[in-house]
């Protein structure tokens, strides 16, 4: 998230692309080495099962080895390889995004009747474009914004778009920014989507999928967002 510092918009054709949840995209920003824990968490079975290792709720040094690479790729602090509930909540999340395949709107909460139209749902952190009734991209996961602040929820439109914005609140590179309510826009990171705990309110993308919503939408284009995010 960020105030606008530069008004301006560029329109750019729109065309048609249906992409699959991929969960490999971002990456986290390094963390220095940390020691793996011996101890056994809470969600050790649920998370050896995710990780596909030998489900038997016991912490082993190569299940911590795992575990801790699995927080470091997403940047879960403190990546010490222990199976606790942040954890194990980023990997739930990834469950239950993977589980939507491609019908992101099969509970009809995004509105039909817009004609093209961006859809983020907090709950399951997920965004697509569809068209009526048709999906156009994704769905994708997404990072939005963390507890105290929250990417509002409701019915808007894409104001202004900026492709080079830098936030001078945060003094950070904001590229393929479309901006929908006040500061809030979409954008792309370098961070994992399932970077804990979240953005400033920004629905942040990685670089491809924030340069596709950059070639798919234009200003005047309506977005939708619903639900509550996780831990808010």
């Amino acid at each position: 998230m960020g105030d606008i510092r530069r008004r301006g918009a560029i329109a750019l054709g729109i065309t048609g692309l249906i992409a699959p949840l991929t969960l490999t995209l971002g990456t986290a920003p390094a963390q220095a080495a940390t020691a793996c824990t011996t101890q056994t968490g809470p969600y050790q079975k649920q998370v050896e099962k995710f990780l596909g290792r030998p489900v038997d709720g016991k912490q082993s040094a190569t299940d911590c080895k795992a575990i801790q690479a699995f927080q470091t790729k997403h940047g879960i602090k403190p990546n010490a390889g222990y199976a606790g509930s942040v954890t194990w909540g980023v990997m739930d999340l990834m469950n239950k995004q993977k589980a939507v395949g491609n019908k992101p709107n099969k509970d009809g909460k995004c509105p039909v009747n817009k004609g093209r139209i961006a859809c983020v749902n907090l709950t399951l952190q997920l965004s697509w474009i569809q068209d009526g009734d048709d999906l156009v991209y994704g769905p994708v996961p997404v990072r939005t914004g963390r507890n105290g602040y929250e990417t509002r929820t409701g019915l808007k439109k894409i104001y202004w778009r900026d492709i080079d914005h830098v936030s001078s609140i945060y003094d950070v590179p904001m590229p393929y920014s479309q901006f929908f309510d006040g500061g809030q826009a979409f954008h792309s990171v370098n961070l994992s989507m399932w970077n804990p705990p979240g953005s400033h309110g920004c629905v942040n993308m990685t670089k491809t999928t924030a340069k596709k919503y950059w070639s798919l939408l234009k200003k005047g284009d309506d977005v939708f967002v619903y639900g509550r995010k996780p831990g808010t």
